[in-house]
């Protein structure tokens, strides 16, 4: 029993961020002396495209980060959105190549940082840091299929109560999300007008209202017959590849 406190005791003085609590007690020691914490404002620039990729970043607690793509009409397009189940920068490429898109804070929170090298250099002597990040790189391309397949066949409403019930399992908020307008209809893809008439639609139905720079969840229930399934495909990945990182309601209420 002593045991099992002292090492729940051991997690939980890492930074809040799931994916680095999921590492074993000699996997993390390996990063440890290498991890920064410092707190990001919300639409911080982490990377340009073509930007070389040096320090992996890991979102804690309610912060959260957004990959965009830049498209020739010069909006951006967010793709996925990344919180404390994992970390943006050098996974999938395991760094020192050129970043594809934009990455930026999207909600403002503290971050763990870890230089490039030193993670890779963590790897090379433990086989288990590298499954981990191997299986989070995985769920990481799910993320980005799925959002693919979801922009091409549902509904703008159908994608906006996802997005918005998304960004608070990450968060942690049960009543309300950090979110504008412009923001909702840059992860819609679509003008602001539009992601507007969208809002209304759902103030109409009381499900959602709205209040200077924050979405007011009023029917989370309703929210959730709203929105499409491409949330829980994803959710249900990470738990099948890498059980406990992802955020859930149940988890957080355990």
């Amino acid at each position: 029993m002593d045991a099992r406190i002292s090492k729940m005791t051991e997690v939980e003085s890492r930074p809040a961020n799931n994916l680095l609590r999921r590492l074993n007690q000699a996997d993390y020691a390996l990063l440890a002396p290498h991890v920064t914490v410092e707190n990001s404002a919300a639409s911080q620039l982490l990377y340009s495209p073509g930007d070389d990729v040096q320090v992996v970043h890991f979102p804690c607690g309610p912060a959260l980060a957004t990959f965009l793509v830049p498209n020739e009409d010069g909006r951006d397009v967010e793709t996925i959105l990344v919180g404390r189940e994992g970390a943006v920068g050098g996974i999938v490429s395991e760094g020192f190549l050129p970043a594809y898109t934009r990455i930026c804070v999207k909600f403002g929170g503290p971050f763990a940082r870890v230089h490039v090298a030193k993670l890779e250099a963590a790897k090379l002597r433990s086989a288990s840091l590298r499954n981990i990040f191997a299986r989070y790189a995985d769920c990481m391309l799910a993320q980005i299929f799925q959002s693919t397949a979801c922009n091409a066949i549902h509904s703008i409403e159908q994608r906006t109560a996802k997005w918005i019930l998304a960004a608070m399992e990450r968060t942690g908020d049960e009543d309300s999300v950090p979110l504008t307008h412009e923001q909702l209809a840059t992860l819609l893809g679509v003008g602001r007008s539009y992601a507007s008439r969208v809002l209304q639609s759902f103030k109409a139905e009381r499900i959602l209202d709205t209040r200077r720079g924050s979405i007011l969840v009023r029917n989370r229930d309703g929210l959730r017959l709203r929105a499409c399934l491409c949330n829980d495909a994803v959710k249900m990945h990470f738990e099948e590849v890498l059980r406990g990182v992802y955020p859930t309601e149940e988890r957080e209420a355990s």
